[in-house]
């Protein structure tokens, strides 16, 4: 197992874009697109972004283009509305990306953050060129991240992270944002339902979230269950498993009628229930994944473990603390970072996550909850 590295807070990469001071009357009565579309964690990461503009900037009216399913992400910040982009319905290819161009359009844009950059919005961005609307792209860093993870002519440095990227963008548009004083979400309240269905707030709680996206990425399932073993074992542990699909439902369930300490969440709750209970966790044990990311939206004490993937290509949890981290040891598996999301790595790399010992989770974990000071419970 590998100690983390120094990761950094908000960007390392230099860059001019984003630090000029904000004045809070520039963009007074803009209306901005910001558009991503996908995955979980990556729009996650949109909202302490999102957040810390309309702090900073207070009269923009924002619409995020997204998928309906997370609206509950932004449901909770002010002058925010999001507006459902139906790919796969009537916004699929060219035409219905057409469509929804002419439904954009008539909300009176004044500018256009995309986020994402991709084939989709790459298509939009040449439809807005016809209403001379600006629109600028997240740089992604490619380049920057092909070294990172190349096998051969690695430069293993940490590069600019995602929270800053996507600053960029506004930096870009005339409103460059300071992250260094972004706030965490607050809290939010849980609903008597839930409440009895966790059965009460006597245990501290962590949440566990065992899968993600790429085998890569995800620590071993049989070192997980002694993880959770040894939670259980303590009785001072309310464990929220959280997962998603009819396989990883099953083998929650599966521990969750082992170990009477722990809950399966699968299936369960609506994402909004669940960010609320994720709000008011003690601790978040994740891997480079989602819940890591929506952990770290509310300020919750969130331990990642690393396989393939590393904190330097820049996907580390909002203002989480550098060592609540632990990766594969990169003495045994030299070429880590293998890919930034997970899903390509040498013969034998698929071990990696296996020199992460159950007993090195288990101390970080009571390190973190005994030194830290945790968040107040919320009703």
């Amino acid at each position: 197992m590998e100690r983390a590295p120094k990761i950094p807070v908000t960007s390392t990469a230099t860059s001019r874009i984003g630090t000029e001071k904000p004045d809070s009357s520039a963009g007074e009565g803009i209306h901005i697109l910001v558009i991503r579309l996908s995955a979980m964690g990556d729009v996650a990461m949109t909202v302490p972004v999102v957040s810390a503009l309309l702090e900073q900037y207070p009269h923009i009216k924002v619409t995020v283009l997204t998928r309906t399913f997370f609206s509950p992400l932004f449901s909770e910040l002010k002058n925010v509305t999001v507006y459902e982009a139906d790919v796969k319905g009537k916004h699929k290819g060219i035409f219905g990306l057409w469509k929804l161009y002419k439904e954009l359009k008539s909300l009176n844009l004044d500018m256009v953050a995309d986020l994402h950059n991709v084939l989709r919005s790459n298509i939009l961005k040449q439809y807005f060129r016809l209403g001379s609307i600006p629109f600028i792209q997240v740089d992604k860093g490619r380049a920057g991240k092909k070294a990172l993870t190349s096998l051969t002519h690695k430069v293993f440095e940490p590069l600019k992270t995602t929270h800053q990227r996507y600053a960029d963008v506004f930096g870009k548009l005339g409103m460059p944002i300071d992250m260094e004083k972004a706030n965490p979400l607050p809290k939010r309240s849980i609903g008597p339902s839930t409440m009895e269905f966790v059965k009460g707030k006597e245990q501290k709680w962590i949440g566990i979230a065992p899968f993600a996206a790429f085998d890569g990425k995800m620590y071993p399932l049989d070192l997980m269950e002694k993880v959770v073993h040894s939670l259980n074992e303590t009785n001072g542990y309310k464990i929220l498993l959280l997962g998603g699909g009819q396989e990883e439902r099953y083998l929650l369930d599966k521990w969750a009628d082992k170990y009477l300490n722990s809950i399966n969440l699968v299936g369960k709750l609506t994402f909004q229930e669940e960010l609320a209970l994720i709000s008011q966790l003690n601790l978040m044990l994740a891997m480079d994944s989602g819940n890591a990311h929506l952990a770290a939206l509310f300020g919750i004490p969130t331990l990642t473990l690393w396989g393939v993937t590393h904190p330097y290509a820049g996907f580390y949890p909002f203002k989480q603390d550098p060592q609540n981290a632990l990766l594969a040891d990169r003495e045994q598996f030299p070429l880590i970072p293998t890919s930034v999301y997970g899903n390509k790595y040498p013969p034998g790399y698929e071990n990696a996550m296996r020199t992460i010992a159950p007993e090195d989770v288990i101390l970080k974990i009571e390190e973190i909850i005994n030194s830290k000071i945790l968040p107040s419970f919320v009703g």
